[in-house]
């Protein structure tokens, strides 16, 4: 066997945004907030939390496991059959912060789950954009 057989795909966003990390990290961790910009769910930031992402098309089994207040966030992400993780990064810039999101864990006879990722992600950054231009 091949090294490259057991490799997976990662998907990839980046995004700098005219906001402090605080403010990022408070869409990205509270559960209001996360529900108006990805989807319905019972998150909480504490390392072990497991939790449910709930949408119109299923829902996503998740299971907290970095916490990094402002810094960084790690979750699980288990849509059967496919297991992967997501990583938020927040570095600071000098117009605001550097937004990084990564899922990694897509295996190559996963194609329809990749895609949907590299196709949604940017868009539930987008609305994460609208929630963050609306919050105080």
């Amino acid at each position: 066997m091949t090294a490259t057989a057991t490799k997976t795909l990662s998907v990839v966003v980046e995004r700098e945004l005219p906001h402090a990390p605080e403010k990022i990290w408070r869409a990205l961790t509270q559960p209001q907030l996360i529900e108006e910009w990805l989807m319905k769910n019972d998150f909480k930031p504490a390392i072990g939390h497991a939790f449910t992402l709930k949408a119109d098309w299923g829902a996503v089994e998740c299971t907290v496991r970095t916490v990094e207040p402002n810094r960084s966030l790690s979750y699980t992400w288990d849509a059967k059959p496919l297991e992967s993780i997501v990583t938020w990064t927040l570095t600071p810039t000098a117009k605001g912060t550097m937004l990084r999101m990564e899922q990694t864990g897509f295996r190559h006879d996963q194609p329809m789950f990749y895609g949907g990722a590299k196709q949604g992600w940017p868009r539930f950054l987008d609305s994460l954009e609208e929630v963050l231009a609306r919050m105080e």
